[in-house]
């Protein structure tokens, strides 16, 4: 459960006009996690690996485009120390659309917060399947609509003051549209290597953006207890701004949709090793119980999508 949340630092961004951000290009080992928008990663040519035994293998280029299908698998945990699991997922894999959320409130309000979320991602994304628009504007218009499901049933006496974090990948082509609010996390990993693709809404990556703390200095930044802070969310208000993501897909490409359960113990270095040396079936279950054996206070959801050829 993402614990704390506060709008101090973006009501403005809250209230502006929902546009997706700009897409621009970034090379696969850059410091995505101090960009403000990263975007299109460098296409790297793979062969379609097995799926199992390794998730990932090293290959030979391929020449020319490649139809892109996606094969995923998810897995959410209660974690070692909570009694109720808040964090949701769901996906369809014949839509291309897949989705991880991270809920909070009182009582069980974070379970009915991550819940609604997902399912109007879902079913708003599918809704919209027919329309002719945009693979990235029908990510958006779900978004939207997720956020006013969360604010509508927030309104309730019993789930007041609500919300979730959402972070979702749909499929457009040979491409993956990603879109986050707060700070569950999607990462890119290909031949081992795994990089941050998404921004934290946090209230450290905040102070980053506005140049209160150089990037250098963060990991020395006294918090003073708003470690756990997140500046957006979905359901905390009647508006909400997504920021938006694009890949470049090749067959062996992998993204990992995941809560912050997962990400306060496993250092991306670290989900690249265990991704390479894992069967696609088990990998969520390794990564899952390597946060447990460290602690596990958290709720722990992932989604591991991986690319391969349509033909």
């Amino acid at each position: 459960m993402t614990e704390e949340f506060t709008n101090e630092l973006s009501q403005s961004e809250l209230s502006s006009e929902l546009q997706p951000e700009p897409i621009a290009s970034a090379a696969p080992e850059a410091e995505l996690e101090a960009v403000e928008t990263p975007g299109s990663l460098d296409q790297v040519s793979v062969d379609s690996p097995a799926i199992t035994p390794i998730l990932l293998a090293d290959a030979a280029a391929v020449e020319g485009p490649v139809p892109i299908c996606i094969a995923a698998s998810a897995l959410s945990d209660v974690g070692c120390v909570r009694t109720n699991n808040e964090d949701s997922f769901g996906y369809d894999e014949e839509l291309g659309i897949y989705v991880v959320c991270d809920g909070m409130g009182g009582m069980a309000s974070g379970e009915v917060a991550s819940a609604h979320a997902v399912a109007a991602i879902v079913n708003t994304f599918a809704d919209s399947a027919a329309t002719g628009i945009t693979v990235s504007a029908r990510l958006l218009h779900a978004i939207i609509a997720a956020n006013e499901d969360v604010w509508e049933n927030g309104q309730i006496p019993e789930n007041k003051g609500m919300g979730t974090t959402a972070v979702a990948a749909a499929l457009d082509g040979d491409k993956l549209i990603l879109g986050n609010v707060g700070d569950s996390r999607a990462y890119i990993i290909q031949g081992g290597q795994c990089v941050q693709l998404t921004v934290d809404h946090s209230y450290l990556n905040e102070l980053i953006r506005n140049g209160t703390v150089a990037i250098e200095n963060a990991h020395n930044v006294d918090l003073q207890g708003m470690e756990n802070v997140i500046t957006r969310a979905v359901g905390v208000a009647g508006e909400v701004q997504p920021d938006f993501y694009s890949v470049d897909l090749k067959p062996g490409i992998a993204v990992l949709l995941a809560t912050d359960g997962l990400t306060r113990y496993l250092i991306q270095d670290e989900i690249g090793a265990i991704l390479q040396a894992s069967p696609f079936e088990s990998a969520c279950a390794n990564l899952i119980d390597l946060a447990k054996q460290r602690g596990g206070q958290d709720n722990i959801t992932c989604i591991l999508l991986l690319a391969l050829s349509a033909r």
